[in-house]
């Protein structure tokens, strides 16, 4: 399934939702598998977003200290 790309909380809140079919038990072994996929695709994309957002706050914490610290 291509996706568009998702934000975070769109990612996210489709993750709950496949998490609380697959807890439901009300799917069969071929849904389950199939919902199981999903959420693991959903996962990464959240994983990704998250990585992201790491990084850009590593950056912005390295150029503040850089800012800060005295030329020598």
């Amino acid at each position: 399934m291509a996706d568009k790309k998702l934000t975070y909380e769109e990612a996210r809140d489709a993750l709950a939702e496949v998490i609380s079919e697959l807890e439901s038990g009300k799917a069969t072994l071929g849904e389950s598998m199939k919902l199981w996929e999903r959420g693991e695709e959903l996962a990464a994309i959240c994983q990704e977003w998250l990585d992201g957002a790491t990084a850009q706050l590593s950056e912005f914490a390295a150029a503040k200290r850089e800012k800060e610290s005295p030329d020598a």
